[in-house]
């Protein structure tokens, strides 16, 4: 795909998804974040966001507008100018999830890297506050976890302090978080380390025409994890009553991976 069409197609995934026959739109749900949540195109297929399967676990007036994007932090996000673009949409009412912390992570690289208890918060206060000045909730989403387990087979966290960090400021500033990380973190315990390869991007040679070579990736989802990692997110958000029991759907029913679409 070329990269015109890639951004056309992103530009077009971006817009709020709105099911056929919903009637008006009440409220969005925006999404800033990284490629866990962003929206994939067809060569990229089985790896799939979790803001794709969002939608499934909320009732047809929510709209979701997925502005998540591959590789980016939250500082990142917030130079290139998307920020200004989701606080340009939003409207009084609407959410605004924010998840970000792996490509903060990365110290050797000056255009995303934050530190957890300086930049990081500077930057995620930002979104903070450009939400509530436009009359729009935000809530802060811990980063969803990588796969990884120890010798003996427990799931160890991989965000270091960010999550921590996270957590703290939203205590601070009186904002709703869903704690991604610490349920995403149980549920891969839950799963067992060869139980847990069938929700991240593992792929055996040939499997997937787009990885012909196989593929073992711990940090990206396929189908099933996008899916059950949404249904992390909805259910935190029912819980924290950020959302209201008529505002979710199917949080106890199973899911099919074929409602994937790229």
């Amino acid at each position: 795909m070329s990269l015109s069409r890639r951004r056309t197609v992103a530009a077009l995934a971006a817009l709020p998804l709105v099911p056929p026959g919903a009637g008006p739109r009440t409220r969005t749900v925006w999404i800033a974040g990284d490629s866990t949540a962003a929206r994939k195109t067809p060569d990229e297929a089985p790896e799939t966001g979790w803001g794709m399967a969002l939608p499934f676990f909320l009732t047809p007036h929510l709209a979701v507008a997925n502005h998540a994007v591959n590789g980016r932090s939250s500082k990142s996000f917030v130079d290139e100018g998307r920020l200004g673009t989701v606080l340009a949409g939003l409207r009084p009412g609407d959410l605004l999830l924010v998840q970000f912390g792996h490509n903060d992570q990365k110290a050797g690289d000056p255009a995303r890297y934050t530190e957890p208890w300086t930049t990081y918060r500077e930057h995620l206060l930002r979104y903070v506050s450009g939400a509530r000045a436009r009359g729009a909730r935000p809530v802060l989403l811990t980063p969803v976890e990588r796969r990884r387990f120890d010798a003996g087979g427990a799931a160890v966290p991989t965000h270091g302090e960010y999550p921590a960090a996270m957590r703290a400021l939203a205590a601070e500033e009186d904002v709703a978080l869903v704690d991604v990380q610490a349920a995403s973190l149980a549920e891969w315990q839950r799963l067992g380390p060869e139980a847990s390869k069938a929700y991240f991007t593992w792929l055996a040679p040939g499997e997937s025409p787009n990885h012909p070579d196989g593929k073992q990736d711990n940090t990206h989802f396929r189908p099933r994890g996008a899916i059950e990692v949404a249904r992390l997110v909805a259910a935190g958000l029912r819980e924290r009553a950020v959302l209201a029991a008529r505002d979710v759907r199917r949080l106890d029913e199973p899911v099919p991976a074929a409602w994937i679409t790229y």
